[in-house]
């Protein structure tokens, strides 16, 4: 092999691994990018929640059906707490965030 070609192998070989360097850059980034996501998404979910229980709260007058509604929101962020939890043990490294759907 000339000196010619073995510089073109050695350019190629180089080139070669940039690419996976970069695209290994580029796919940690896209998890960090979803696990910022999915951190937001779950800190929008908990205002929404305490916001939706103060509400009925401060609008029902009647205690019967107060309770039975926030009741109702209870067990939906009770099982949503369920999927998130296990959402979470998927992604190695997820801070940890507050899920407490119910009111403070």
């Amino acid at each position: 092999m000339n000196k010619e070609n073995q510089w073109s192998e050695i350019n190629k070989d180089v080139s070669d691994i940039a690419k996976k360097v970069k695209s290994k850059i580029d796919e940690e980034d896209l998890v960090e990018d979803l696990k910022d996501s999915f951190k937001k998404t779950i800190e929008s979910t908990t205002e929404i929640f305490k916001t939706l229980i103060n509400t009925l709260e401060s609008t029902i007058s009647d205690e019967e059906i107060k309770q039975d509604s926030k009741k109702v929101v209870e067990n939906i962020s009770s099982e949503l707490k369920n999927v998130i939890s296990e959402t979470k043990s998927k992604f190695t490294g997820t801070p940890e965030v507050d899920t407490k759907f119910e009111e403070e």
